[in-house]
């Protein structure tokens, strides 16, 4: 491991270093909030709001948009032999129930969202489609058309629904039955006065964005919404900036909800464009952003790494968006805020998180993934993150789902078989990381990332440093971690340490007999590993796929222990052929 020493260089930085700050991570809602949102819900049910909620039913709207996207072809087909299904979870339409759901929150969200109208109009003609379209509608309208509930009235999911109901309102207002389509139009407009009410009310991120979005499509496509679109335009454009970094970025951090806000703008955009409106410019920048930021996370194969409980979006997903969007831009490499670095060279891509997590008021279900890494070669992904928390098969045990994550579950260290940020058992991220340092460099050698992180100060006096040289062919991978002591709590005596490098699902592992390194096969071609500081071993893991289904995959893992001065592990993957 001596031919060239990265860490030892110093070449024209490209950036200078930043430190990145938490602010406010550890905290979730307060109390009073949490007490007004209950106040707020309970509002909603009031004779009050019921009273708010009336007014002119619409006979029609006003044009009908396009949906760009689309849908899942299985999820589809199921539709068309009866059932709902999502994630693993199939329930039997005329089963459903909707008065007494059994069913998960996940479930719960696509029915109401009615996202599968997507994923029904992407296998079958309207002729086909339109009566099974029908048939939920009508269980939904007599349950929830009238009756404010919690389950199906949040803003973020009427202002979804909104969206799909104009986008595909030939599957759902096709009937000659006149009662059924007023009774339609009449939920659809009662909704959206739900949402000039509620739209900011929701919470910050997604939902909020999706809310003003509802609020949005419903100004351009019920009669008389010009007041409402002004208001909504407004709206969305506060909901845009606390939704993303300055970079586009989500706040949340998750690959899926970024994803998520592009496609719930490009309807939007495409609301506009049925009524021959131009797109507000704010609208158009913010797409421009979030789809750069996203393709910067994507790796080798076009689809999205693994971070902040998302799994990865398959790449022809990720293709047919920037198909449907016709947006053209390069990856982000340097999401500051968004906290995601890219390197590339060659064939390979590597991509580290070098921001504190998601602060907890934005995000349930964040991850302890800071420093974590994914590499591709190609098509073929080399080292990954677990994934997938948030986005698993119903099969998979809520344990395990809870445990990917953890800090363990993601390619990066881990001090005592502990988390880097302290994960709470309601969902949100505690204590932990509060800030990274990070410097990134580039010369005509050499691609580097140095990083740090706080996360172990308090507990362990210690801080993580990695560093990460890509060489310009792409074929040669040198990291360096260093637990560093400092803060005023040492520790004393020696502290464990693990180090853990989760491999694609087509990676073979063989690890050396002298135990310092390994040899990592993948389909045409070969890596090895090697490192010095720790003991290495082959372990089983798991990684999450586009399906949110578990594959069975090896881990490498480097243990050791450090003194309370701190200690060092290099290594090095190297393509061999």
């Amino acid at each position: 491991m001596n031919e060239y020493s990265p860490f030892e260089q110093d070449p024209d930085s490209i950036e200078d270093g930043k430190r990145l700050v938490r602010a406010g991570g550890d905290r979730g809602l307060s109390l009073a909030e949490k007490l007004n949102d209950r106040f707020q819900r309970l509002a909603w049910r009031s004779p009050i709001h019921r009273f708010r909620l009336r007014g002119r039913h619409p006979l029609k709207l006003i044009t009908v948009a396009d949906d760009p996207f689309l849908g899942n072809i299985e999820r589809g087909h199921a539709l068309l032999d009866g059932m709902v299904s999502f994630r693993g979870e199939t329930r039997n339409i005329s089963g459903l129930n909707l008065s007494a759901p059994g069913f998960s929150p996940a479930f719960g969200e696509y029915l109401h969202s009615f996202a599968w109208l997507r994923d029904l109009s992407s296998v079958a003609t309207r002729a086909t489609a339109a009566p099974i379209a029908e048939a939920i509608m009508r269980q939904w309208v007599a349950v929830h058309g009238e009756t404010v509930t919690d389950s199906a009235w949040q803003p973020d999911l009427w202002g979804k629904r909104i969206l799909f109901w104009v986008a595909h309102a030939p599957l759902i207002l096709s009937s000659t039955d006149l009662v059924y389509r007023s009774n339609v139009l009449n939920a659809l407009a009662r909704g959206a006065r739900h949402l000039d009410r509620t739209a900011d009310k929701a919470l910050p991120g997604v939902p909020r964005l999706a809310a003003w979005c509802g609020v949005v499509a419903a100004g351009l496509m019920l009669p008389g919404g010009d007041p409402r679109r002004t208001f909504g335009e407004a709206g969305l454009e506060r909901a845009i900036a606390s939704a993303t970094f300055s970079d586009g970025g989500a706040v949340s951090r998750s690959p899926m909800r970024q994803l998520d806000m592009v496609m719930l703008l490009a309807m939007v955009r495409e609301t506009y464009a049925a009524r021959r409106i131009d797109t507000p410019a704010f609208i158009t920048e913010a797409l421009d952003r979030m789809t750069a930021a996203l393709l910067g996370v994507c790796m080798g194969d076009r689809g999205t790494s693994s971070w902040q409980g998302s799994g990865p979006v398959a790449g022809d997903a990720v293709e047919q968006m920037l198909e449907a969007t016709g947006i053209r831009v390069r990856p982000l490499k340097q999401a500051r805020d968004w906290g995601y670095q890219r390197l590339a060279a060659g064939n390979s891509v590597l991509l580290l998180d070098a921001a504190p997590p998601p602060v907890a008021r934005v995000v349930e279900g964040g991850c302890a993934s800071t420093l974590a890494f994914e590499l591709s070669d190609g098509e073929h992904r080399l080292i990954v993150n677990c994934g997938g928390a948030r986005a698993a098969h119903a099969a998979l045990p809520a344990a395990l789902a809870d445990g990917l994550r953890t800090t363990a579950a993601h390619s990066t260290l881990t001090v005592d078989n502990s988390n880097s940020t302290a994960i709470h058992s309601d969902g949100t991220l505690g204590k932990g990381v509060n800030e990274v340092e990070l410097n990134r460099q580039e010369s005509e050698t050499v691609l580097r990332i140095e990083a740090s992180h706080d996360g172990y100060l308090r507990r362990y006096g210690l801080l993580h440093r990695r560093q990460i040289a890509l060489s310009p062919d792409g074929r040669d991978v040198r990291g360096e971690d260093s637990l560093i002591a400092g803060g005023r709590r040492r520790r004393r005596g020696d502290i464990p340490f693990t180090l853990r490098f989760h491999l694609g699902p087509k990676v073979e592992a063989t690890a050396t007999a002298d135990g310092e390194g390994a040899f990592l096969r993948i389909p045409g071609g070969l890596w090895q590993l090697r490192c010095k500081g720790a003991k290495l071993t082959v372990e089983e893991s798991l990684w999450v796929d586009a399906d949110g289904r578990p594959q069975l995959t090896d881990q490498i893992v480097l243990a050791g222990t450090s003194p309370a001065g701190g200690t060092s592990v290099t290594w090095l993957l190297r393509k061999t052929r």
